[in-house]
């Protein structure tokens, strides 16, 4: 699988003249943005929990992850980036070396004791925090597609991404005020730099903008979040391809698409992709 993602900070553990450009677009930004989501009709204030915006962020999120929107397919995806992070894995990439593939595999394990990823648990407990395959190789990768086979241990993939993740971040973005593209920005901050990075990236956009919850300009605080957030990924060599914020949810910004409805056109990593509705 040709897998070009960023290398994640979890929370425990785009060139300069772009940023000049997208800067100097802002107030078109403005005075796009007012009317441009009224305008979408019926759907306009649907949140990303309602299941077909829920199926988008994934999508987006899959094209940045494993260059696919076929994000149902990941579920069986393993491997070592090289990251430091140990075997990356499942729709979202859980690590052996953060905590969540851990948590993920003792969820499944709970549920259906004797799985076959459960003989796994005390190299997991091991190797978290590392990137050692101790305990692992050489059975692991391939014990980790037979188990992505078996619905169970897909509905663990969920339940783990919205506990951890997705539940934490759009909450957040709802207190804030926050329609659905700013809720898919916290979820895919998330999604990268864990809930501690995306608390973070939060607060330095507070620091520049007010969220509509606090009296201030969604637009303008989005801008401000995606600022903090580029800051926060150009932190690591790995993060220096900002094009899922760039070329992805700046696009969605620029076109004044607040409630993130279809059809949507985006680029990561210069690959083009659509999602027609």
């Amino acid at each position: 699988m040709n897998r070009r993602r960023s290398v994640r900070i979890r929370g425990r553990f785009i060139g300069i003249a772009a940023v000049v450009a997208l800067a100097a677009a802002v107030p078109l930004v403005l005075n796009h943005a007012a009317g441009a989501s009224t305008a979408r009709g019926a759907k306009s204030g649907v949140d990303l929990t309602d299941p077909h915006k829920k199926d988008i962020a994934m999508q987006l999120v899959s094209s940045a992850e494993n260059s696919s929107l076929d994000w149902k397919a990941q579920y069986k995806y393993i491997e070592d980036i090289g990251d430091g992070r140990g075997y990356t894995a499942g729709i979202i990439g859980f690590c052996s070396g953060t905590g969540d593939m851990l948590d993920l595999v003792q969820l499944y394990t709970n549920r259906k004791p004797g799985n076959v990823l459960a003989k796994y648990l005390p190299a997991l407990r091991k190797v978290n925090g590392t990137d050692s395959h101790a305990g692992l190789d050489p059975t692991f990768t391939r014990d980790w597609v037979t188990a992505a086979k078996d619905p169970a241990f897909q509905q663990a993939q969920n339940d783990e991404r919205d506990r951890v993740y997705f539940n934490p971040a759009v909450s957040q973005a709802k207190k804030d005020g926050l329609r659905a593209l700013g809720q898919f920005a916290y979820y895919d901050a998330a999604v990268m730099h864990g809930p501690d990075g995306l608390g973070a990236i939060r607060s330095n956009a507070l620091k520049k903008a007010k969220p509509p919850a606090q009296g201030g300009d969604e637009v303008k605080y989005l801008n401000a979040f995606l600022d903090a957030r580029v800051v926060e990924m150009k932190k690591e060599e790995a993060h220096s391809d900002t094009s899922r914020v760039d070329t992805e949810q700046r696009v969605f910004l620029r076109n004044g698409n607040l409630d993130l409805d279809p059809p949507l056109s985006w680029k990561v990593y210069g690959d083009p992709y659509t999602i027609p509705r």
